[in-house]
């Protein structure tokens, strides 16, 4: 009874990859970095009043249509203005997107005490070389924003590669 979307795909791979580089999974509290066991994503949601960060739980243990529910049912809340200060609380890393805005990139800001965000931007089909000819490909434009304190530039790259890699093959993300 749920319409999939994007999202629910994007925060089931991002899942995933938290797992595949925990040290991208944790926050940092009174100086501290804490490491997070558990999948509490939010997705940001822009609203007449700007923007707002509902947090989705227990990701890792939802079906596609179950985040998907979340997802509209959270937006529906921040667009009628009663979103509660605990919807937006607890999140261990964000995902926020422009592709229904446009733009090839942008920098997200980290939402503290999380140490990393996502940004996606709007997805286009483009010309790849395969080394013999171009091809057309769906490029999507991923950004990720981290806090250096907790999480180096290695880590950061072995998380987007691996995002990337579950986006171009959701199979890995489906079964």
């Amino acid at each position: 009874g749920v319409k999939l979307g994007f999202m629910s795909f994007f925060i089931k791979a991002v899942v995933e990859a938290l797992r595949d580089v925990p040290q991208v999974n944790a926050r940092l509290e009174d100086g501290y970095m804490l490491q997070n066991h558990f999948y509490d994503i939010g997705v940001a949601v822009g609203t007449e009043k700007g923007l707002v960060v509902p947090v989705v739980r227990d990701c890792d243990k939802k079906s596609f249509a179950e985040i998907e529910k979340d997802i509209i049912d959270y937006a529906t809340k921040a667009r009628d203005g009663k979103i509660t200060l605990e919807d937006l609380q607890g999140g261990v890393f964000t995902i926020s997107s422009l592709g229904s805005i446009g733009g090839e990139g942008f920098t997200p800001i980290v939402n503290t005490p999380e140490v990393a965000i996502l940004g996606l931007s709007r997805a286009e089909i483009k010309p790849v070389w395969d080394g013999e000819s171009f091809l057309p490909r769906q490029i999507l434009p991923l950004s990720l924003s981290y806090d250096h304190r907790v999480v180096n530039g290695g880590d950061a790259g072995r998380f987007l590669t691996d995002l990337a890699a579950l986006l171009s093959d959701v199979r890995r993300i489906i079964l």
